[in-house]
């Protein structure tokens, strides 16, 4: 059985019009980190920056969008004649998330708790809304991937006031509510909305039949996530570094459940673009992440070295996994929902898929030297490398987008 289509228009629809529309706000932040890549020796807390620019703008506004987006597609929901509640969430939203980034970049505690309360109230409000489609949908036969969904926002919801506390309270819990809000936020809103979303689009992006069994494995690895989560969150709050390495393991566990029937689908059908070979490696990269991250938990005689060591878990997590899932993602979503007909979602692909080889080889290389113990100057360039991968995507992109908008 093929996967669950994603919403291809034969024509511009009022379904286009919209991810033409929010498809610009991932974006937008991701040309936000393009900046401050540039111009990073001039940004004080630059790296902070970065991290919430993907974490909280790019990434949870894609989630937000397209956790909607497949929910209505699995449930098969019909999609609304407006979508003004949608609208006013993701309004809400960015205005939290722009007060946050601001908060930090201006030593404005309030205001980023401020902002945090938005984000917690857009998030809550999307919460709600997918409870309520789950609650009255008739039953389907991939319904757990809005599931996958409801766990990911409850984890981001748990996490946000963690990040709050932190920007106006600076003691020695700090180092454990770092630890336990980046965590959450990490392998919970982004790890499980990924891992849901994949059971039925990689197949689809793989042009594929789904593997026989990956619907069950997908309902085993759920609870089994949610199980190395909540084991993880309570390791690292109480500093039980043990029982936080044994929750990451138990998440590698339902990592590779749903490997297994992803690997036999691209058996089927081998990668060969670079919406699948992003997302193939970025499956690569978080088990890395979850590795290292293991690792410097059992390694660290104390919350506040684990926190200064968990620079090394991020770059993995945030480029090999986050980065490259978003953008492989959206390669392949974007000529789809934006409608047109087969010509020019073809076009539009072709061109968002222009010299793939090179950026998959070139973005991953890059990331594997710049986790080596290299010198500086290795490091700045292979982060230039890093940061021309991006500017590979979003040329492209922004043209798609603007090229639809006509």
């Amino acid at each position: 059985m093929t996967a669950v289509a994603v919403g291809a228009d034969a024509a511009p629809t009022g379904r286009a019009a919209w991810h033409r529309r929010v498809a610009a706000l991932p974006l937008a932040y991701l040309a936000g980190i393009a900046a401050v890549g540039v111009g990073h020796p001039f940004l004080p807390g630059w790296r902070w920056l970065v991290i919430h620019l993907l974490l909280l703008g790019a990434v949870t506004n894609a989630v937000v969008v397209w956790s909607a987006h497949f929910t209505a597609a699995v449930l098969r929901i019909p999609a609304p004649p407006r979508r003004r509640a949608e609208a006013v969430r993701l309004a809400v939203l960015n205005a939290g998330v722009v007060a946050v980034l601001a908060a930090g970049v201006a030593d404005l505690p309030w205001v980023g708790v401020a902002g945090a309360g938005a984000v917690f109230a857009a998030v809550a409000t999307h919460l709600a809304w997918l409870a309520r489609q789950v609650r009255t949908a008739l039953p389907a036969r991939f319904a757990v991937t809005a599931h996958y969904y409801l766990a990911a926002s409850v984890a981001l919801l748990t996490g946000v006031p963690a990040g709050a506390w932190m920007l106006v309270v600076d003691d020695d819990t700090r180092p454990r509510l770092l630890l336990f809000h980046a965590h959450v936020n990490l392998l919970g809103w982004v790890t499980l909305t990924v891992l849901g979303t994949l059971l039925t689009l990689w197949p689809t992006v793989l042009r594929t039949r789904m593997a026989d069994g990956a619907a069950r494995a997908a309902r085993t690895a759920l609870p089994t996530a949610v199980t190395g989560l909540a084991l993880l969150a309570v390791g690292v709050l109480a500093w039980w570094p043990v029982l936080a390495a044994g929750g990451l393991a138990v998440i590698a566990a339902a990592v590779l459940i749903t490997a297994a029937p992803a690997v036999h689908t691209a058996g089927q059908r081998p990668p060969a673009s670079f919406a699948t070979w992003s997302i193939a490696a970025a499956g690569g990269w978080l088990l890395v992440a979850l590795g290292v991250d293991a690792w410097t938990l059992l390694s660290s005689a104390t919350p506040a070295a684990a926190a200064d060591r968990f620079g090394a878990v991020l770059v993995p997590l945030l480029a090999g996994f986050a980065a490259q899932v978003l953008l492989g993602a959206l390669t392949y979503l974007l000529p789809v929902v934006l409608g047109g007909g087969p010509a020019l979602v073809r076009q539009r692909s072709a061109r968002l898929e222009r010299h793939w080889p090179q950026r998959v080889a070139m973005g991953n290389a890059a990331l594997a030297v710049f986790l080596l113990p290299v010198g500086a100057y290795v490091h700045i360039t292979t982060s230039l490398l890093v940061l021309a991968a991006l500017l590979q995507f979003l040329g492209p992109a922004a043209r798609v987008l603007l090229t639809a908008r006509r």
